[in-house]
């Protein structure tokens, strides 16, 4: 099951950054990161893209993004990362990795209280940057926390799911060279596997990433492989 949500603004969370991009602030380098990155394509719904194995004629629009995000889904179910961001005419550039025995010290808010009473048996956080070369870049987090049973792992992301209750900490954009990410939850989706839940979040860090884009891509990390 995937839950959507947003979090962030009164009742805790995790407050959008100030200004009219909230949440959105450039990082610098990010642009030069998706020139040097050697694919084409643009993250926005008026855009053309070309990819191998792609057309020209492949416009982000809506109904065109909503095809490109299921055949990606596929491909990250496959465990198929590369293909997954090819299908959505984008290429990885950075990715960082973190494993955790504790998920207490990486959350925030109510997330923390659960994890206080239920501890989790393992945390693996990634940070991955994606983008084209017409200077479009979006940032991905994305958190698999792994309980001892079922029970434990419904219980947890009922928590999650509710507007406010707090997030799994993102691993800081630093660790990419990237800088000013503010993750606010507006793109956000959740999946349990088992005794795993699985959440993923996107932000914009350069360039411009129509918010239809960023939400396709928390719907296409929460199915990647665990590392």
């Amino acid at each position: 099951m995937s839950v959507a949500r947003r979090i962030g603004g009164p009742g805790g969370g995790s407050d959008p950054g100030p200004g009219n991009g909230a949440g959105r602030l450039v990082a610098a380098g990010a642009v030069a990161l998706a020139l040097a990155a050697g694919t084409s394509g643009v993250l926005g719904a008026g855009g053309t893209a070309t990819e191998t194995g792609a057309t020209a004629d492949s416009s982000l629009n809506a109904k065109d993004l909503g095809k490109r995000t299921n055949e990606s889904k596929k491909s990250a179910r496959s465990g198929k990362t590369d293909e997954a961001f090819n299908r959505m005419g984008l290429r990885a550039l950075k990715k960082t990795l973190k494993r955790d025995l504790k998920c207490v010290a990486a959350s925030t808010d109510q997330v923390r209280d659960f994890f206080l009473r239920t501890p989790c048996k393992s945390l693996d956080r990634i940070l991955l940057a994606v983008g084209d070369t017409a200077g479009n870049s979006a940032v991905i987090s994305v958190a698999w926390a792994s309980f001892a049973n079922r029970a434990d792992a419904d219980a947890f992301e009922r928590v999650e799911a509710v507007q406010g209750s707090g997030d799994i900490t993102p691993l800081a954009g630093a660790l990419l060279g990237l800088t000013g990410i503010h993750f606010t939850g507006h793109h956000y989706q959740s999946h349990r596997d088992g005794t795993k839940v699985v959440i993923a979040e996107t932000e914009t860090v350069g360039g411009h990433v129509d918010d239809g884009v960023l939400d396709a891509l928390a719907e296409v990390a929460v199915w990647l492989p665990k590392p």
